[in-house]
């Protein structure tokens, strides 16, 4: 049904339900997702459309108040359905049973003394989650009911494991933690397994994220560990920010990865921030990220190209900017080299999203305002279209915090230059960011 034969030496037609087409690209949704709309497009497009800036749905044009993107895994299983029906299906890489057999293997592994390799079955564990092929359904069972993540996490946590081996198993974690396919109950699991050791977890980690052989393996380490991050209260998050590598890895990963220093990937750079977010989260973890050097590493994800540091991207890295702004040691960081991290925050204010914007007058609130740091004060008016930037922010529907901060920074520009505002005069309530 649906398909229709052509001429001899013709391709098969295939209709495709409207349903099944994306949007925005109008092909056939891979990772469909919904927007607080109710529309659903396919993950790659609508992200794209988000990192660009654009704050409205784009079938409807309404403002989005959230950005959220909801996996719609009921239509995603009708997709595959229809795709087995409508065209023949390669033989998958690996099928359920070995999957199972895998995971005996790897369990006999995690518990013998002997010197079994469990690369192998880790490599071919990582093409199963992975593959297109293989039903939803089935990862999910591998993870919910198989017991899939205890095993990996004994194999992670075990003493003495070789680096190759926690390579491996850390791309299997991401693949689980990351997948659209997998229910959030199941990445639930796979996350307690892995806090249920959190301190050997944690360093297995950080020493794949050191010594990992490759960026993918790097930012596979990272992944994992921002899932485990965001699982933690606040005091387990300052105990893992103790751990002296983790917040100085997490920096170079956001950094340049080539050896000219010329070169960020943007993958590394989302996944390193997503770390240093939820650890920033922790107030007494932010002073010893200063001192890592978190601050000036902010500032050069703030002047990348957009390409590697689109509108979300950005923001994330404001929301970091902006608990650094939290503590004495931060706000000295954001003003030292003539207050090269406030001017890079005034350049990506409007084009860091809502929140990222938000974060942005914050930060240069704390040193300009309440602070009143006179580099950075010097820095900011000095700075072209700065006041443009903040009378725009307020006219797009800020909180009102936001816009009373806003409103005092105005005043900066006012005496600092009469090319600016001349004669414009507020009256503020005075409301701390932190």
């Amino acid at each position: 049904m649906g398909r229709k034969e052509e001429r001899p030496g013709h391709a098969l037609e295939v209709k495709i339900p409207s349903l099944f087409r994306c949007p925005i690209s109008l092909d056939v949704m891979r990772s469909p997702v919904s927007l607080c709309t109710g529309v659903t497009y396919d993950r790659a497009s609508i992200q794209r459309w988000l990192e660009s800036g654009n704050t409205t749905c784009p079938a409807t044009m309404l403002p989005l108040p959230s950005t959220d993107l909801v996996p719609n895994l009921t239509l995603q299983r009708l997709i595959h359905l229809w795709s087995s029906s409508a065209a023949p299906a390669p033989a998958p890489l690996v099928s359920r049973r070995l999957a199972r057999d895998l995971l005996l293997e790897l369990s006999s592994a995690s518990t013998s003394a002997g010197d079994d390799d469990p690369v192998p079955p880790l490599l071919k564990l990582a093409e199963f989650f992975s593959a297109n092929d293989v039903e939803p359904i089935e990862k999910n069972d591998l993870v919910g009911v198989g017991g899939c993540t205890s095993v990996l996490a004994s194999i992670l946590v075990r003493k003495g494991s070789k680096l190759e081996r926690s390579v491996a198993v850390a791309r299997v974690f991401a693949l689980i933690l990351t997948s659209d396919f997998i229910d959030d109950c199941n990445k639930k699991i796979a996350i307690a397994d892995l806090v249920s050791h959190i301190h050997r977890s944690v360093s297995a980690l950080i020493r794949v994220l050191r010594d990992g052989d490759s960026l993918e393996s790097q930012i596979d380490a990272a992944s994992v560990l921002d899932a485990i991050i965001a699982a933690s209260d606040a005091e387990a998050r300052v105990l893992i920010a103790e751990k002296e590598e983790l917040v100085r890895e997490l920096i170079r990963l956001i950094g340049p990865s080539d050896e000219k220093g010329a070169t960020m990937d943007r993958r590394a750079v989302e996944a390193g921030l997503g770390c240093l977010a939820g650890i920033s989260a922790a107030k007494r973890a932010r002073p010893r990220m200063v001192r890592a050097g978190v601050v000036p590493a902010l500032a050069r994800v703030l002047r990348a190209d957009p390409a590697v540091a689109p509108a979300a991207t950005a923001g994330r890295a404001l929301r970091v900017m902006e608990a650094a702004a939290g503590c004495a040691e931060g706000r000295a960081a954001i003003c030292e080299d003539g207050a090269d991290a406030a001017t890079a925050v005034v350049g990506r204010m409007v084009k860091a999203g809502k929140e990222g914007a938000e974060a942005a007058v914050a930060v240069l609130w704390s040193v300009c305002h309440a602070f009143r740091d006179r580099r950075a004060v010097e820095a900011v008016a000095a700075t072209e279209g700065g006041a443009t930037k903040l009378l725009l922010l307020m006219q797009t529907g800020c909180s009102p915090a936001a816009r009373e901060m806003a409103a005092d920074l105005l005043k900066i520009f006012r005496v600092s230059s009469n090319r600016f505002l001349a004669g414009y005069d507020t009256n503020t309530i005075h409301i701390t960011p932190f």
